[in-house]
């Protein structure tokens, strides 16, 4: 009788933890193919977007090569809840999101792909409204596929 208790609780776990696996899933794919559609930049652009020299963001004018341009964000701003960066020109623009704590401090770094020579675009969001800094770099070499 003790084994038969103990297989059931066994199987009963695995399925419990299969069936969240698979909701868990589905919810993150569809947040996904929100996030990183192709026409991201159409629906961001309509919102209100105020432009702002209170994103600093360092990256190279000229890229040798497209497949890992550096990049750096930090902002003056208060009350930052995120940072997303953008590609204008790569097939799926969004290239990163960054949640931020209020407790941390406003510095976020990471390497792009671009697929051609583009201008990178910074939003930032604040319990105030949406900010927007960016910069273009010139691509020599591809990145995204070629």
């Amino acid at each position: 009788m003790f084994n038969y208790r103990r297989e059931f609780l066994k199987k009963t776990a695995v399925l419990t933890t299969s069936a969240l696996a698979i909701s868990t899933q589905s919810v993150h794919a569809q947040w996904l193919a929100e996030s990183f559609s192709p026409n991201l930049l159409d629906g961001t652009v309509k919102r209100d977007i105020i432009d702002t020299d209170k994103i600093e963001i360092k990256l190279p004018k000229i890229a040798g090569n497209g497949a890992a341009v550096p990049i750096t964000v930090s902002s003056s701003l208060d009350n930052i809840q995120s940072i997303s960066i953008l590609v204008e020109k790569n097939p799926i623009p969004l290239v990163a999101k960054f949640n931020l704590s209020a407790e941390l401090d406003v510095f976020v770094s990471a390497r792009l792909k671009m697929a051609e020579t583009s201008n990178v675009i910074v939003l930032v969001e604040t319990r105030e409204g949406l900010y927007r800094a960016k910069e273009q770099v010139k691509v020599i070499l591809g990145g995204c596929g070629t």
